[in-house]
């Protein structure tokens, strides 16, 4: 039997449609830009959501990028859609704002650093982008996340302090959070530093990581997961204090993904 001419195929252009079905896939899979206006300013965040999100109860992750980054970036550098493509993730763009270490004039993107700081305007995109994913699709409100690496660390840590009882689990990286730990209640948390860390200096993030283990009630320390220099603390609570050390600087280091979707799925609301 021969196809008419029109209908054959050559192994060249077999290739080139193959190409374009895993182009269009790959499109299909890619997060969206979503646009809000909060408080007269336009802010804006990259959104991946399943397919099924609309019908099927969704973990989110919110994924904040360091000070100077932004969401394309960070999507990029994080890729937790890649790793939990069942959850909707949010990787949100942060707008000038002076940094605490670095960048005092305020040239480079970044996140409040405290309640009250430049009019709360990001907890309240936080607020907005949470009521338009509920909008949207259907969220599962026992699996809420938070992450980020840097001022995007120390965002999360702010959101456990002023908006904590919406989230299960926290997993900060590069931060420290002395200002806020009386207003943190327990909760499950990751915290991944670098042991050289020269901008946020290691002894601050020790300092933090000793409070969190006394705020959740935790006992000594034995690896975790096997992961190299990962260490649980389990807590009284059922609210363990996970860190991921590594002996480099203030990077984001490449295995840090995997090891906080792992401890993600590992937690929910009861």
């Amino acid at each position: 039997m021969h196809l008419p001419r029109y209908l054959s195929f050559t192994p060249r252009l077999l290739l080139v449609l193959c190409l374009i079905g895993i182009s269009c896939a790959r499109a299909a899979d890619a997060p969206t830009r979503s646009v809000l206006t909060v408080d007269g300013v336009s802010r804006e965040a990259l959104v991946y959501a399943p397919a099924n999100a609309n019908s099927v109860a969704a973990p989110v992750i919110f994924a904040w990028h360091g000070h100077g980054g932004n969401m394309s970036n960070a999507m990029r550098m994080y890729g937790y859609h890649l790793l939990w493509p069942e959850a909707i993730v949010v990787y949100p763009q942060g707008l000038n704002t002076p940094g605490k270490l670095t960048d005092p004039q305020g040239l480079k993107p970044g996140w409040q650093h405290s309640a009250g700081a430049q009019g709360d305007r990001d907890l309240k995109f936080f607020d907005a982008m949470l009521a338009e994913l509920r909008s949207k699709f259907k969220v599962n409100d026992k699996r809420l996340y938070s992450t980020g690496h840097s001022n995007g660390g120390g965002f999360t840590y702010l959101l456990w302090a002023e908006r904590g009882d919406l989230f299960t689990a926290m997993a900060p990286s590069a931060a420290a959070a002395p200002t806020l730990l009386d207003k943190l209640k327990p909760k499950p948390v990751l915290h991944v530093a670098g042991q050289t860390d020269p901008l946020v200096k290691f002894a601050w993030q020790q300092q933090t990581i000793e409070a969190l283990r006394k705020l959740n009630q935790c006992g000594e320390g034995k690896p975790w997961e096997s992961q190299q220099g990962g260490t649980i603390y389990e807590s009284k609570l059922a609210m363990p204090v996970i860190t991921l050390l590594h002996p480099g600087g203030h990077q984001f280091i490449p295995q840090a993904p995997a090891a906080i979707v792992k401890f993600f799925k590992a937690h929910t609301k009861p």
